[in-house]
């Protein structure tokens, strides 16, 4: 009894799997031919081949409508061509040919005369120097080609001859000795004087302290004036008018006291500006030609002891009677300074604004030149 219950079922269990395997099987086929339905119902398997077909189509279409734009316009294209190779033609032919060069006719050129305009009538200086060892050096100027005489105290030296620019240049071999001298030009063809003339310091302590001053009827013009230095005190420049008063201008320390001494005898002082510029004027009297003469500028610190001093001696030129100054402003200048050292008195800043046609006197320029009226 329990062997036959142990057949049946197993032979269900069998029954069963198998079931379900082809129920399972079913399904499958059944899915399978959905799909194939669903996609032949859009057709998916046969775009590609319409694509084909329809690019082929487009192809064709193609081709023919480029038959027909050969077969309607085939003669403009071919005059264009034929165009084309007769310019490549016309261009080789031309740069194988030989050049020809056509010159214009030019008229016989016209020699005229032309005039010798000489601008230096009269002898004049460029240049006169001490070098070191006490040789002098004058540059000048005359007519082209001429001979011109260089005179020193009243005797003829040397004669040079001029170049193609009217252009000299005599340079000595021997030094002069220290002593003063005064030099004029010559023109020895037309025996003409030079209008100005130089004078010369020579000094025994050298070249540095030697001077070279240009003398003319409008006043004197310093050629080469001696190096005047100690520490942090220059000096340079010292103006002597004929009004009998002197200006000393120069650089030092700011806002310190720069005094001036002639043959140790007080005179005045001055502060130094912010900029380091200072300007000294002071009435020393009128001064006698050919006599020597002792400048002291010492500058002062706050406590008033002396920490720089210049040391000039010199031997005063005879004056040529100038009417004029002229003076370079620098920075910190203002007229009423500048009048106070020239003419004494600021106030008389409205004579140099006239002179120099100056609108605004408050407003002036460093390097800006002024001319200033001395004699008032």
């Amino acid at each position: 009894m329990a062997a036959t219950n142990i057949g049946k079922t197993k032979r269900s269990t069998d029954e069963l799997i198998d079931g379900a395997v082809n129920r399972q099987q079913d399904w499958l086929e059944n899915r399978r031919a959905f799909t194939r339905k669903f996609l032949q119902r859009f057709n998916m398997f046969k775009k590609p081949e319409q694509n084909e077909k329809n690019v082929v189509k487009k192809v064709k279409t193609t081709e023919s409508k480029n038959r027909a734009v050969l077969r309607d316009y085939w003669f403009p294209i071919v005059c264009a061509l034929l165009v084309v190779l007769i310019a490549v033609l016309v261009m080789l032919f031309r740069i194988n040919a030989p050049v020809k060069v056509i010159a214009p006719s030019v008229p016989e050129p016209i020699v005229r005369t032309v005039k010798n305009t000489e601008t230096h009538t009269t002898p004049s200086f460029d240049l006169v120097r001490i070098e070191a060892a006490g040789n002098i050096i004058i540059a000048g100027r005359n007519v082209r080609e001429s001979n011109i005489s260089i005179m020193i105290n009243k005797k003829i030296v040397a004669t040079e001859h001029t170049n193609k620019d009217g252009e000299f240049v005599y340079a000595p071999s021997e030094a002069l000795k220290p002593g003063n001298y005064v030099i004029r030009l010559i023109d020895s063809d037309k025996n003409i004087k030079s209008e100005d003339s130089v004078f010369v310091y020579v000094s025994e302590r050298g070249y540095k302290n030697s001077v070279s001053l240009l003398m003319t009827k409008n006043g004197s013009k310093i050629m080469q004036a001696p190096e005047l230095m100690d520490g942090d005190l220059i000096v340079s420049k010292i103006d002597y008018l004929e009004n009998g008063r002197m200006i000393v201008t120069g650089k030092a320390l700011p806002r310190l006291r720069v005094s001036l001494s002639l043959n140790d005898e007080y005179i005045g002082f001055a502060r130094v500006s912010d900029y380091k510029n200072f300007g000294l004027g002071a009435d020393i009297g009128k001064l006698e030609s050919g006599k020597e003469y002792k400048l002291n500028i010492r500058l002062h610190d706050g406590e008033g002891t002396t920490i720089a001093n210049v040391e000039h001696q010199f031997v005063m030129p005879e004056m040529t009677g100038d009417d004029d100054t002229f003076y370079t402003v620098r920075r910190g200048d203002c007229l009423w300074i500048i009048a106070r050292n020239f003419l004494r008195r600021g106030i008389l800043f409205t004579m140099i604004a006239e002179r120099n046609n100056i609108t605004n006197p408050d407003l002036i320029f460093p390097k800006q030149l002024l001319q200033i009226p001395t004699k008032n």
